[in-house]
């Protein structure tokens, strides 16, 4: 029973990370393509259902395509009059995910090629209400505790192994 308890008890540790759409992977290569997942670890309220994630694409992400999921609609927004082919704005999914599931959001992008943090707000539609999850620590606060932290992907420089692969 002893070894029970301790089994639960280190699988619930890692819930309270991923409370917050969180985007996994958090590290990417500047200038390459990633599939990134935008993880929603509960709806906006206890006994929710979770019926859009809209993930806002930052400026400098040169495409992003969603990966389609059963149960699961999408819609791609451009900014008005842009290239049919430009990168998006968001993404959004439509469908329902009850509050005691998860699930990832995935995107495929290609990055820019300046080592940087890329933000992406995140708004989570559901059946009570939304969420929001856009806040961003005050320049030169990193550890700044957020209640509703945007999803963040940290670009890191391109080694010259991986300078020259194009797709």
């Amino acid at each position: 029973m002893r070894k029970i308890v301790l089994t639960l008890l280190a699988l619930a540790a890692p819930l309270p990370a991923a409370a917050h759409v969180v985007a996994a992977p958090d590290t990417a290569r500047a200038g390459s393509y990633a599939a990134v997942a935008f993880r929603v670890g509960h709806a906006c309220s206890a006994g929710d259902v979770t019926l859009k994630v809209r993930i806002e694409i930052p400026p400098g992400v040169v495409s992003a395509r969603p990966q389609p999921k059963p149960g699961w609609t999408y819609e791609i927004e451009r900014e008005a009059g842009a290239d049919p082919k430009a990168a998006p704005s968001a993404v959004t999914f439509t469908g329902r995910l009850p509050d005691e599931a998860f699930d990832d959001f995935p995107l495929l992008m290609k990055l820019p090629t300046a080592a940087d943090t890329l933000v992406f707000p995140v708004i989570q539609t559901c059946e009570k209400g939304e969420s929001q999850w856009a806040e961003v620590p005050s320049t030169g606060a990193p550890g700044e505790k957020l209640s509703r932290p945007a999803a963040t992907l940290r670009l890191i420089p391109a080694d010259a192994a991986s300078a020259g692969h194009k797709h």
